[in-house]
């Protein structure tokens, strides 16, 4: 496999929305897109079930998706005690959305960029004692830009992504969490991660709320990032843009890497199939993606896999 494709919909796609999927579909679902050949999904967030009723079953949903072979089950939390309850669930990675906007951070999940990192070292260090096997990861909130402070400066970017590493975390993690991003950004700001960090450079997750999205992914692929998160239908990801698709798509995420020559591990037969499910779950839901309406170009043939 060339590129890693994390799919966060079920995370950052079903918490951006009103509606509920029920516990079941959500199995169904998480189910369909392992069988596509995806090894990396986030199942969910640990997150108070009055402010994000969509997430209350996280811990039952971390624990069917344990079951599914191959699997690496992602879980996000926003501080330390939901962290404690991602690690009894069991899941092999957990992610922690550090805002590298402290008015954001404050916004999102009412913490000062001290409080935050104070958290990240417990978090850790919890990890380190207890569950030495499960991955800690830091995603960079606003790392491009942000609807509430406006321009990120990329020196904060870096300085927070120091610290998150000297705090002990597995993986950085740069997001464009409101769409604001442009490739030769994009580029530039991973270049310097990894400058920065090293090997601890990691993921980019980008949204497509203007229309940006996968010429991000191929300015990310110029910089050396292998990891992309992803939704199935682009859905969620965008709550600051009404009527704007948020995350880049699964879809058409796995069709340009492929086209690229880059194997993905993904088969977009079954990928296709999963996105059945998640419109059983969610009928009349708005999904995405433009080779889910145009379908695959003729003689169109994956990359490789690697024997």
């Amino acid at each position: 496999m060339d590129i890693l494709i994390s799919e966060v919909g079920p995370r950052d796609g079903l918490q951006s929305l009103k509606r509920i999927m029920p516990t079941a579909d959500k199995h169904r679902w998480i189910a369909a897109l392992a069988a596509s050949g995806l090894a990396e999904i986030e199942v969910g967030s640990f997150v108070s079930p009055r402010a994000l009723p969509q997430m209350a079953d996280c811990a039952e949903v971390v624990k069917e998706a344990l079951k599914l072979p191959g699997l690496r089950v992602v879980a996000l939390v926003p501080n330390l005690k939901y962290a404690e309850l991602a690690f009894a669930a069991g899941a092999h990675v957990i992610t922690i959305p550090v805002s590298v906007s402290e008015p954001h951070s404050i916004s999102n999940i009412r913490k000062t960029h001290a409080e935050i990192i104070a958290d990240v070292r417990a978090i850790v260090a919890l990890r380190n004692a207890r569950f030495p096997a499960t991955k800690v990861d830091a995603g960079l909130s606003t790392a491009f830009g942000c609807t509430i402070q406006g321009v990120v400066a990329e020196d904060d970017v870096l300085r927070m992504a120091a610290t998150m590493a000297e705090c002990g975390v597995d993986t950085v993690n740069l997001a464009d969490t409101v769409g604001y991003a442009n490739p030769a950004q994009v580029k530039r700001l991973f270049t310097r991660l990894r400058q920065e960090v090293g090997a601890r450079s990691g993921a980019a997750h980008l949204h497509n709320t203007r229309g940006q999205g996968l010429a991000n992914v191929v300015a990310a692929l110029d910089a050396g990032v292998t990891t992309f998160d992803s939704s199935q239908g682009g859905i969620g990801g965008c709550p600051y843009a009404p009527g704007a698709t948020g995350n880049i798509v699964t879809e058409d995420l796995v069709f340009l890497l492929e086209s690229m020559g880059l194997s993905t591990g993904v088969d977009l037969d079954r990928l296709m199939a999963a996105r059945a499910v998640l419109s059983d779950a969610l009928p009349g839901e708005t999904l995405y993606g433009y080779v889910p309406q145009a379908g695959l170009p003729k003689g169109f043939a994956p990359a490789r896999r690697a024997a």
